[in-house]
């Protein structure tokens, strides 16, 4: 199944929420009256779009709307558009002989192991003799450890590894003096206990500084792993990681379980952090590098 068909299959929950329920009003008009932009303010705030978002875009559509003659829900979505391109960046990745790191952030049970092994697989696809190598930095939990052990030998790439309970930055210590002998990419999982306790943001400002004294400058990602389904209470999340870390970019994942992936407009209003790759599904072909284009065309699609 190609990218935008399993996007539209994913985010049919959200589209039954606000692509359908903004075309009932928009599609086949040209003139919007003010008792319309109050309805669709609402359904975009029922998205999770946010209100100050809301508001925003309620107001652009109007202007738009008076200058262009085309249906309505077609200036909507070039509106949607026209915001959405701003966060769209393709992944970092060096050009200069050193080693590209890729640090992972996210609370347990945003799909952050898994997002690190569909990125590395994607890379793997695009370089087949790329070098790659997973630190297991989330020491913590066994179970992430062992994920990644079956992933990194199902896409050839190193694992590096201590025993459970070790200090995270020794192991990113480490993976950072292979890479520097194997170069490609360094992914590093961490952990991802309750973005609330303050040692685990430490925990990230250490593993960020290991990486600084090694290779003599920053991590060249700092990526932080959002789960959709957590609406407007991940912008809360990435405030806090944003604030220890200095992100880089943001990963939406499950999309596909929820009817408010309009939170999207919402992180960017916030955060104003490009977004560089979205999840529908289990698979590694259900995360795909974020495209404004794709994600308007099915949020908006007919089918």
């Amino acid at each position: 199944m190609a990218w935008l068909d399993r996007l539209k299959n994913g985010l049919k929950k959200t589209r039954g929420g606000l692509g359908d329920s903004l075309g009932a009003i928009l599609r086949g008009r040209k003139a919007i009256d003010p008792e319309m932009l109050e309805e669709i303010e609402e359904i975009l705030i029922s998205g999770d779009v946010g209100a100050r978002v809301a508001i925003a875009l309620v107001e652009e559509l109007q202007t738009a709307a008076k200058r262009d003659a085309r249906d309505a829900m077609d200036v909507l979505r070039d509106v949607v558009l026209g915001r959405l391109e701003a966060i769209e960046r393709p992944l970092a990745l060096r050009t200069d002989g050193q080693p590209t790191v890729i640090l992972m952030a996210g609370v347990n049970g945003a799909g952050k192991t898994t997002t690190v092994a569909k990125i590395a697989a994607h890379l793997r696809e695009d370089h087949p003799n790329l070098a790659i190598t997973f630190a297991a930095a989330d020491t913590f939990r066994a179970a992430a450890v062992d994920q990644l052990a079956v992933w990194a030998e199902r896409i050839g790439a190193d694992l590096i590894r201590q025993k459970e309970g070790a200090d995270p930055s020794a192991v990113v210590f480490d993976a950072v003096d292979h890479v520097q002998r194997t170069g490609g990419v360094l992914f590093v999982d961490t952990a991802g206990r309750l973005q609330t306790k303050h040692n685990l943001m430490e925990e990230l400002r250490k593993i960020e500084r290991t990486v600084e004294k090694k290779l003599g400058r920053a991590s060249d990602e700092r990526l932080l792993v959002l789960d959709a389904t957590t609406g407007q209470n991940g912008i809360a999340q990435a405030e806090r990681f944003h604030e220890a870390i200095g992100l880089t970019g943001l990963v939406l994942t499950k999309l596909d379980g929820t009817a408010k992936g309009g939170v999207i407009l919402a992180i960017h209003e916030s955060l104003e952090l490009p977004l560089l790759f979205v999840g529908v599904g289990e698979t590694s072909d259900d995360l795909h590098a974020f495209s404004a284009t794709d994600f308007v065309d099915a949020l908006f699609s007919d089918d």
